[in-house]
């Protein structure tokens, strides 16, 4: 990229949004609230309810289950680990209880609005945008709740928020991020995608002809060698932080 990104995307969940501190908030308030589940270890049940979220929303990626039935299968196989049975309709009712729990975690992570106004002092006249694998109303209910939705300015510009669920492909699928760019009428030599998962956000990127930028929170994942060759083959950038994103991006 031998000019200043005129882009920059990223992706929502566990890169501006916190999401997987609102999961274990949000179950572990749940079960607490509850009967049946006297006596869980939270911690063990806290890493449960990740892998299932991980192991089902991709099913919903990939067309094998709808979003509401990824939602069901989570909850019942939550249950079914705990020794509790849930039919079909009070599957549905038990993850709709824990959802409001996991709604009244949402937050921001602490670096990402001080982020924005970092890169827009930096780069002047810069657009923000959004690339994520979900349904589109609910992450856009995500960004409404959080500010995001005016402070990128989401309102004037729905087209900058590009889901999954819209478009029928996710990241990282090359199209998802070529239609990313035609939102914004920009080039992919000019645009930068950001996200915490390596092979689906940064690679997926840069394989498209993005700058693809990797937040490792912290550098707490080590990669595959095969996944670490590919992206420095790709120029893939790392950050650990998103206060590390304007110095990367900007030369001093």
């Amino acid at each position: 990229m031998s000019l200043p990104p005129s882009v920059i995307l990223f992706d929502l969940d566990d890169t501006l949004f916190a999401h997987r501190n609102a999961v274990s908030r949000g179950i572990v308030a749940h079960i607490e609230n509850i009967g049946g589940f006297e006596g869980v270890h939270q911690p063990d049940a806290v890493s449960l309810w990740h892998a299932l979220e991980e192991q089902h929303y991709h099913s919903y990626l990939e067309g094998t289950l709808d979003f509401e039935g990824q939602r069901r299968a989570r909850a019942r196989d939550f249950a079914a680990a705990h020794g509790v049975h849930l039919e079909d309709d009070a599957s549905g009712l038990w993850f709709d209880d824990y959802f409001e729990h996991y709604i009244a975690a949402w937050t921001l992570h602490e670096d990402a609005l001080p982020c924005l106004d970092a890169l827009e002092a930096a780069l002047p006249g810069v657009r923000f945008g959004i690339i994520t694998n979900g349904d589109p109303a609910f992450q856009r209910r995500k960004l409404d709740r959080v500010g995001l939705t005016a402070r990128m300015d989401l309102e004037e510009h729905p087209e900058r928020l590009i889901a999954s669920g819209a478009l029928g492909f996710a990241k990282p699928d090359p199209r998802i991020f070529a239609a990313a760019c035609a939102a914004f009428d920009a080039e992919p030599g000019q645009t930068v995608y950001v996200g915490d998962r390596l092979r689906t956000d940064a690679i997926g990127a840069a394989a498209a002809g993005l700058t693809g930028v990797w937040l490792n929170r912290a550098g707490e994942v080590t990669p595959e060698p095969s996944d670490a060759a590919e992206a420095a083959a790709l120029g893939v950038l790392e950050i650990a932080g998103l206060d590390e994103l304007v110095g990367a991006l900007v030369p001093r």
